[in-house]
């Protein structure tokens, strides 16, 4: 499951225009998957290269545009650059002989922001060597320094490798888990998957599918069924399950049928937990108690996908919302990476988050919590309007 993108360990590579930040990608790569030129903003966008990358394992490399980019589609540029830092779960900034400037310092202050760890590599150490007045001033900031080549060193996977190993975050080494905490082997698991209108054809959604491959990781035993032969389901076990867990839109029909003895949370729910701050997200709820009539709510998701007329974002949490609260709100939505301007809405709703990493969401999380603005999750939201908030996180405390 490492492979999929929104698992893999996100790196940035930050810096100046001609820093060498695309060649130092394509020699760690061994491709061409940057362009390098000497020309100035060569590289106007986001970047993404996924490799296994020996001994750290499945990585995302993200090569940015520079900083200091002045060409007329500069400042576009620089604002995906900045984006894409709530991505990062380890940050790299380029430098050359020059030293370390304002930019690059601000870049520092970001990460700290956002506590990601980071390193430097000095390029062009082949055609001038940095001094030691400037060496020093860089050493202010870190110790974590490469200087190199990135045209001519033959050692540079291995000097970067050492490099990155030195700040491999926690949550990388340990990965977070789906389930495994709550399960132990042997246990029945019950997996209830509505096949409705925006389940994909042939297959089953990504929750599930890792959701499940965690179950068979962990030794349960796993039963897998529509709503409608859940009842046959459990009366057909000769055990109790020790987890029943729905897709959120079928929150309400499970809840009456599952006994209350038997704990239920959503895959929604678990992957609040796995990508994000379970606790925050709950936290997120007590402010649909706040809400007044046509305050702004922000939906939103990580995928893109056609809208169809029954879509869980636009259309069924909108109308539950509603019902509960007893009159309008304004819902605007909000697809991709780039993290829209926040300040005027009242509350933040999140998807599962399957289709991205854990640190983007924690960034988000981190950006509304600093702004006072309440941020929570599909599964949640679907879980109190429906009245089994309590029992749907209930395993987790």
């Amino acid at each position: 499951m490492k492979s999929l993108k929104s698992l893999r360990l996100h790196i940035g590579i930050f810096g100046k225009t001609n820093s060498g930040k695309s060649s130092l990608l394509n020699a760690i790569t061994a491709q061409s998957v940057s362009i390098v030129s000497e020309q100035k903003g060569t590289t106007t966008d986001v970047v993404e290269k996924s490799m296994e990358l020996f001994p750290i394992g499945p990585v995302n490399f993200l090569d940015t545009a520079g900083l200091d980019d002045e060409t007329t589609l500069g400042k576009k540029r620089i604002e995906k650059t900045l984006s894409a830092i709530n991505r990062c779960d380890i940050s790299i900034i380029v430098l050359d002989y020059n030293g370390i400037s304002d930019i690059e310092k601000s870049l520092i202050d970001k990460f700290n922001e956002f506590s990601i760890p980071y390193f430097i590599v000095i390029n062009k150490s082949d055609e001038n060597k940095i001094s030691e007045e400037k060496l020093n001033d860089i050493k202010k900031y870190t110790e974590n320094i490469l200087e190199t080549s990135a045209l001519y060193d033959n050692d540079l996977t291995e000097k970067f490798n050492t490099c990155l190993l030195k700040i491999l975050p926690d949550d990388f080494v340990n990965s977070p888990k789906i389930l495994s905490d709550l399960v132990e082997p042997k246990d029945f698991v019950i997996l209830v998957t509505p096949i409705d209108k925006e389940a994909p054809k042939g297959r089953l959604i990504l929750p599930q599918v890792q959701t499940l491959r965690e179950c068979l990781d962990e030794f349960c035993i796993t039963v897998v069924v529509k709503e409608s032969e859940l009842q046959d389901a459990l009366e057909n076990l000769k055990v109790k399950p020790k987890l029943v867990i729905t897709d959120s839109q079928a929150f309400k029909t499970v809840d009456e049928i599952v006994p209350k003895d038997i704990p239920l949370t959503s895959f929604s729910i678990l992957f609040a937990r796995l990508k994000g701050d379970l606790n925050a997200f709950v936290k997120g709820i007590e402010a649909i108690k706040n809400l007044k009539e046509n305050d702004r709510v922000l939906i939103l998701e990580s995928c893109t996908h056609h809208s169809i007329e029954d879509d869980i974002a636009r259309v069924k949490l909108p109308k539950l919302l509603q019902k509960k609260l007893g009159y309008n709100l304004n819902f605007e939505y909000f697809t991709g990476h780039n993290f829209p301007e926040i300040d005027k809405y009242k509350l933040i709703i999140h998807c599962g988050a399957c289709m991205t990493n854990r640190r983007e969401i924690l960034s988000r999380i981190l950006i509304a919590n600093k702004k006072g603005i309440a941020i929570t999750n599909y599964g949640l939201v679907i879980s109190y309007c429906v009245g089994i908030l309590e029992r749907a996180i209930e395993i987790f405390n």
